[in-house]
């Protein structure tokens, strides 16, 4: 997350072709003073800017066209613009339909028919294709090469111009011998490429969409008794708004009369509806099944749950991990490379044998075939498909480095309450000592009102139900670890574990012993005590129990089957920890943590040499959570654990942890696989090209091949499902 004193800021960016422009507006923005981060993907043709100051948008536009691109900044809450194809794809058809004539005939030569076209036709057909259609080209490559660098545009205006130039020369000298098709045929293929390319990018941004797609651009709203649509924009806290069956929940909120069934499945990929009821939290993007709803409006715009979870796919398929920082260093001198290898090329088989229009034809075929595009796309397409499908299935991945990094990870940390129980404990047992039942709820009560901890909430729960009061409690404070310590009607009272007993001195008597028999339940025990001039006397104890989950010990088993080693750090007693341990079937247990001593374990064992992630939901399970290589947090649980969390569970489903492995093995898998086509192309190309041994026709078609295949490949990852404990890798 950035500082406070940052400020992000996101371009939408035009005319990119390769990665080599990706890098060169990357550099540039770098350069820029009060600039700290810049990040540009061509995938997603986006900047990611984070700056000392906002007013810097401005110097973004003129830097980057400057260098003779385009750069409109992006407004938090902007839709993804849909791609329109449409006129490419008819300047494809045109230089199609004109370059057939030119290529045909050399199909005819195969069988010893002569249909080739007088020259002037010839001409006449290649020259709107080189200079109308083919004019993106030159003002692309101008632009690149007045910047003193170069692009895949730059290529193709170079070589396609070279093989009409000699074209040209040869229609006067020796007319039999033309290559016009050459040059058109290149530029027809690498604009199919690029239209290919683009539709096909076009559906690793779906994700986001269909996202987007969820917020309805209007709300009814009830005021002063009657019922108007209004712009969402105009929505404001506290306004209730009337949401009937089969509409889409329009803001975050509370149910404040109705009950209904809302279907959440694009939300958290839950595909059971959710029955919701009085004072029931809602979603915005929710769809109301079968009942109206009032909701009293509690996030509006940028602040819903749902505008976060956009925010968190977009900045994660945004930013790069390290292996695509490596990929970008080597576009950056892949240009000028090519270009001294096409020289080198031309020069070569011209002193060679002498025939300059063939040596010619080499080094364009050199040119054309040496795209660094599919090295540029390779890893964010991968990127965004992966966070895509991960995102539809409740799984959001805040950034590159954990979607990268998590195929790796080898030993994860759970914490209990929560993330593999319930997160629901009830009060089972009450046991008082030298006080009445009544009296030891009540204060019990008074300490936990402002807490938000389960236990709290089932304490408070058992008052409400017993119809037991309870006054404030006043100079609360909590005890890391430990309890909570208040002062209750004059009276200093302790609440908390058996560390917290000892720490003030209290005798637990002959509760200790029916307390080891509650423990031996799996139960967890709170002991109450009260302190009075330095005397500790013990009041009772609560004995709370919390079902475990249902899919828990099928995620224990995923884990284990794909040799991962699980843990489990609680700050439970050792009894109740192991017995939960043992009924999951974890590897190991570490009980009566503090938050503080979580965090050391896990860097104990990232010390060891173990790639670790921490599973948490609560505010004590923060400083373990920064500390792991990756993070889960379940959105049941705090806003802090979700904001020290690299990943995000929108379902509190702990299956979901092994899930979030295996989408990161099949993404880090189509990233290697893009890589190895991305450089195999150019790796066999080149070569093939410098010896002669490929067309500049061919050079053409293989280039746009490349492109195409590496989104493509990428798309594949859309079809990933759930394993749901399943063996599917």
């Amino acid at each position: 997350m950035p500082e406070p004193d940052v400020h992000t800021l996101d371009f939408a960016i035009s005319g990119m072709t390769c990665a080599a422009c990706a890098g060169r507006i990357e550099k540039a923005l770098h350069k820029l003073p009060g600039v700290n981060v810049a990040s540009v993907n061509l995938a997603t043709e986006r900047a990611h800017v984070e700056a000392a100051s906002p007013g810097l948008a401005e110097a973004v536009t003129a830097v980057v066209a400057k260098l003779g691109y385009g750069a409109q900044l992006i407004h938090p809450g902007t839709r993804l613009p849909d791609i329109n194809d449409g006129q490419e794809g008819w300047k494809v058809v045109c230089a199609a339909l004109l370059t057939a004539p030119l290529v045909l005939p050399m199909l005819g030569s195969i069988f010893g028919q002569h249909w080739m076209l007088p020259g002037w036709v010839q001409a006449l057909l290649a020259t709107p294709v080189q200079f109308w259609l083919g004019a993106r080209f030159y003002r692309s490559g101008w632009k690149a090469a007045v910047n003193l660098s170069g692009n895949m545009d730059l290529l193709v205006a170079i070589g396609t111009s070279a093989a009409y130039g000699l074209s040209l020369y040869l229609l006067f000298r020796h007319p039999e011998h033309l290559y016009f098709e050459a040059s058109s045929a290149v530029i027809t293929l690498v604009m199919l490429g690029k239209w290919l390319e683009t539709r096909a990018r076009r559906q690793t941004t779906e994700a986001i969409r269909a996202l987007q797609a969820l917020r309805p651009d209007t709300a009814r709203v009830r005021r002063d008794g009657q019922e108007r649509d209004v712009p969402l924009a105009n929505i404001k806290v506290g306004d209730v708004v009337v949401v009937r069956p089969g509409e889409r929940m329009p803001v975050d909120g509370r149910i404040v009369e109705g009950i209904s069934y809302l279907d959440e499945s694009l939300l958290t990929g839950e595909s059971e509806p959710v029955k919701k009821s009085l004072n029931a939290r809602v979603t915005g993007g929710a769809v109301n099944l079968d009942g109206v709803l009032l909701v009293e409006t509690l996030a509006v715009g940028t602040e819903t749950t749902l505008s976060r979870i956009i925010r968190m796919v977009e900045d994660a398929q945004i930013a790069k991990p390290a292996i695509q920082r490596l990929v970008d260093k080597v576009s950056a001198i892949f240009v000028p490379v090519v270009l001294a290898i096409s020289l080198f090329t031309l020069l070569g088989w011209g002193f060679y044998n002498g025939a300059w229009d063939q040596a010619l034809l080499n080094a364009v075929a050199v040119l054309v075939i040496a795209c660094p595009c599919a090295l540029g796309l390779a890893t964010p397409t991968a990127m965004m498909a992966g966070t895509g499908v991960a995102a539809r299935y409740g799984i959001l991945i805040k950034d590159a480095d954990a979607l990268e990094l998590a195929h790796r990870i080898n030993y994860v940390a759970f914490d209990k309450t929560g993330t593999l129980t319930e997160g629901r404990p009830v009060v089972t047992d009450v046991l008082v000592a030298g006080t009445d039942e009544t009296t030891l709820i009540s204060l019990a009560a008074s300490l936990e009102s402002g807490s938000h901890h389960p236990l709290a909430q089932a304490v408070l729960d058992y008052a409400k139900q017993h119809a037991i009061t309870f006054a404030a409690a006043t100079n609360a404070r909590g005890l890391p670890g430990r309890g909570l310590q208040a002062t209750v009607a004059g009276r200093t009272v302790f609440f908390g574990n058996v560390r917290c007993m000892q720490d003030i001195g209290v005798e637990m008597g002959l509760l200790d012993v029916q307390a080891q028999g509650l423990l031996q339940q799996g139960l967890t025990i709170s002991w109450l005590a009260e302190k009075e001039q330095g005397q500790a006397r013990l009041l009772g104890l609560l004995a709370f129990g919390d079902e475990i989950k249902p899919q828990s010990k099928a995620a224990i088993q995923h884990l284990r089957k794909l040799g991962i080693h699980t843990i489990l750090l609680t700050g439970d007693n050792p009894v109740s920890a192991q017995r939960v341990a043992q009924q999951l079937g974890m590897d190991e247990v570490r009980a009566e943590q503090l938050p503080e001593s979580k965090a050391s374990v896990i860097m104990a064992l990232r010390q060891q040499g173990h790639v670790v992630a921490m599973v948490g939901d609560g505010i004590n399970d923060a400083p373990a959570l920064a500390s792991a290589d990756i993070s889960f947090a379940m959105s049941s649980g705090t806003d802090v654990a979700m904001h020290t969390s690299a990943v995000t569970l929108m379902r509190s489903d702990p299956l979901l942890v092994a899930d979030t492995i295996l989408v990161s093995r099949r993404t880090y898998n189509k990233i290697r696989q893009n890589l190895f086509w991305a450089f195999i192309y150019n790796m066999i190309g080149i070569p093939l090209a410098v010896f002669g041994q490929l067309s500049p026709v061919m050079a053409g078609a293989a280039m746009a091949l490349s492109s195409v295949s590496v989104v493509s490949n990428a798309l594949l990852l859309r079809r990933w499902r759930p394993s749901a404990g399943s063996s599917q890798e």
